[in-house]
């Protein structure tokens, strides 16, 4: 049997590592990633969809007394306010949803960009920092996992 023939065969009966793998797992073996750093990135976006979702968006969304007065300040009201944690919490949900981690990355980083200019325009830059803060582990979220939105193209493609 020739060299050709053998891998074609080889191909159709067993499943490949990429078929029969997650697409995260796949990918990150096709990039030369480790394991470890596989399963750290990991963690690192479940931690940041804990911080939007339970620390950031929540008060917003249940009207918590300190998120009211500073969309007041703002001068955005409850609109602004539940609007903004709305677009936290999907941003969290975002987050731990493997297609979606890249692009839910570039747009949260975009609502901190945000979120910088309201603390020094109307907050006289008392908690500035925060924004850029969470900026830069959304940064490194949004590199890594940039094959999905080719992934997430495709699939956009294929359905309209």
């Amino acid at each position: 049997m020739s060299e050709t023939a053998a891998a074609a065969r080889r191909a159709t009966s067993a499943p490949s590592a990429t078929a029969s793998a997650p697409a995260s797992v796949a990918s990150s073996v096709n990039r030369g990633r480790s394991r470890r750093a596989e399963i750290s990135l990991r963690a690192l976006q479940i931690v940041l969809a804990l911080f939007y979702g339970l620390a950031s968006a929540l008060p917003k969304l249940i009207a918590h007394p300190s998120a009211v007065e500073s969309f007041d300040r703002i001068g955005w009201g409850s609109t602004g306010m539940y609007t903004i944690g709305a677009l936290e919490l999907a941003g969290a949900v975002g987050l731990v949803v493997p297609l979606l981690s890249s692009v839910t990355a570039v747009a949260l980083s975009g609502l901190m960009v945000g979120a910088f200019v309201v603390q020094l325009t109307v907050f006289d830059g008392q908690y500035a920092a925060t924004p850029l803060i969470l900026i830069v582990p959304l940064t490194v979220i949004a590199w890594t996992r940039r094959d999905r939105i080719a992934d997430l193209a495709r699939l956009a493609r294929r359905r309209v």
